[in-house]
């Protein structure tokens, strides 16, 4: 850890992964950093809650790309199993086409290979084939292009990277890229739902995010034991070790700029004089309502053009039954992929007979349920900015509950004994997301590198963005690479 003479105060506005991560690598640097947070617990869209003998992971729940986590714990002497047990799931998780019809997908990639051969001869050859790819794509995308600021084509003028590009299919999609490859409409499915993470149907993303297959399949999925909170607990644990500061339940109300330099921020509690800031809160809201309009990087008719990932409808429940045929990762695709995509990207209004998703940790924490009970986080992606009701929400719950009985053969709606719903107005209320986003900016390719939001102010000196509106992108793994960047490119710029 660095001592600086005088060191500059930065005040970091949010605590989710990307401001936890700008902050602590700050803090190694020698800056006093001061994180406000809005809300009481520290983790944003990964906070915990607790209720009725229950602990729900309100937020992620698939724990990929282990070695970004490592790789940032270990830069400050730190390594994950310091903090918490990490478990290879086995199997990484199962998909549901219809109630007899489930692939449960192996960790052992041979294992894998041959289910795909009984779905698809001689798809397990183009598997190998197809990840050798998303592998290369990978390592370049995480070494040479991930950390890149984004503030200039002339990042990406490099001879190593350029020629790395040229291998990375920037200007194919993923769908027509993995068509080359499958055939089989069932291994299709699996193969592009990853990409669904990014916020866009696969005709709309690079099939440069084929490296997110090689991370499912050949990196695995993880679990931590405890929780995902335990992610961000430890990230607090050290930034609190590296000396950074929290305010917690704080609301930023505006920033004072004069002679475009950032002077104060101002709070629910108090005026803090900063010397730089960073808002990994959300982008827009931190732009449109903080800052006066002559310093804003962007206009309201440019954030309302840009394309954003899915919001969600969630539901945390607690059963007080097993139920043996789920697994701790179900994806439930019995429904037309089509019009639930079309709802989202297109219509923009609430599917009919979606495609959902059903997390149960409890099958491998007996931590989070009571014993003899299940732990059930229950997803619906929906477009964002649609605005929710208590009606729409107990109707989908319904149909979600209807559906998971026939699934697992046996009745156990008169066995939930709490039930919590979180929808486009709670992201909006706890987190100021744009349009109650869940996953950010949409990560096409009018929206990737430099043609995402600027992670500097371009008319305030001090002033930087973090976070999934801005590079890399959605996710964990990116918001805790996105906190690095800022953070690295304030340490070798600001005087």
């Amino acid at each position: 850890m660095m001592m600086l003479k005088n060191p500059p105060h930065v005040i970091v506005i949010g605590a989710g992964f990307a401001g936890l991560s700008a902050a602590i690598t700050l803090a190694d640097k020698g800056y006093k950093v001061t994180i406000v947070e809005k809300n009481k617990e520290v983790g944003g869209r990964a906070r915990v809650f607790e209720k009725d003998g229950f602990t729900f992971d309100m937020g992620p729940s698939w724990y990929w790309m282990p070695d970004v986590m490592e790789g940032f714990f270990n830069q400050f002497g730190k390594s994950i199993s310091d903090y918490f047990e990490l478990k290879r799931l086995d199997p990484s998780y199962q998909v549901i086409y219809g109630k007899d019809d489930v692939l449960s997908v192996p960790a052992n990639y041979e294992a894998l290979k041959h289910a795909f051969e009984e779905i698809e001869p001689g798809s397990g050859m183009q598997l190998d084939k197809f990840l050798a790819e998303a592998e290369y794509k990978y390592k370049v995308g995480i070494n040479e292009f991930v950390h890149k600021p984004g503030l200039s084509i002339l990042e990406f003028m490099d001879v190593k990277v350029m020629k790395a590009a040229s291998k990375l299919d920037l200007l194919q999609s993923f769908s027509k890229h993995v068509r080359r490859y499958f055939k089989s409409s069932k291994l299709l499915q699996l193969l592009e739902f990853p990409v669904l993470f990014l916020g866009a149907v696969p005709k709309n993303i690079p099939a440069l995010y084929s490296m997110m297959n090689y991370a499912d399949i050949k990196l695995g999925t993880w679990y931590p034991m405890g929780g995902f909170g335990k992610l961000a607990e430890a990230m607090y644990l050290l930034a609190l070790e590296k000396g950074v500061e929290f305010k917690t339940e704080t609301t930023v109300t505006s920033i004072e700029v004069s002679d475009h330099r950032v002077k104060k921020v101002i709070t629910s509690n108090a005026e803090m004089p900063a010397d730089m800031v960073v808002g990994a809160g959300d982008y827009h809201h931190i732009e449109q309502e903080l800052l006066p309009k002559s310093s804003r990087n962007y206009t309201e008719s440019y954030w309302e053009k840009r394309v954003m990932a899915p919001s969600c409808l969630l539901y945390y429940v607690g059963v007080n039954k097993k139920l043996p045929k789920l697994q701790h990762h179900n994806l439930f695709f019995e429904t037309d992929f089509e019009k639930h995509a079309e709802a989202i990207y297109e219509t923009l209004e609430w599917p009919e007979n979606p495609l959902y998703y059903v997390c149960c940790p409890s099958k491998t924490d007996p931590s989070v349920a009571p014993e003899g009970m299940e732990n059930l986080f229950m997803l619906i992606p929906v477009a964002p900015g649609l605005k929710d009701t208590e009606e729409i929400r107990a109707r989908y719950f319904e149909e979600l509950v209807d559906r998971l009985e026939d699934f697992c053969g046996e009745k156990f709606r008169e066995n939930i004994i709490t039930k919590t719903t979180y929808a486009y107005t709670d992201f909006v209320k706890d987190y100021n997301a744009f349009k109650g986003n869940a996953y950010g900016l949409a990560n096409t390719l009018k929206q990737t590198a430099i043609l995402k939001p600027s992670i500097k102010s371009k008319k305030i000196s001090n002033l930087y963005y973090t976070g999934q509106l801005t590079v890399p992108g959605p996710g964990v793994p990116p918001a805790i690479i996105s906190g690095q960047i800022v953070a690295n490119y304030i340490v070798k710029h600001q005087k």
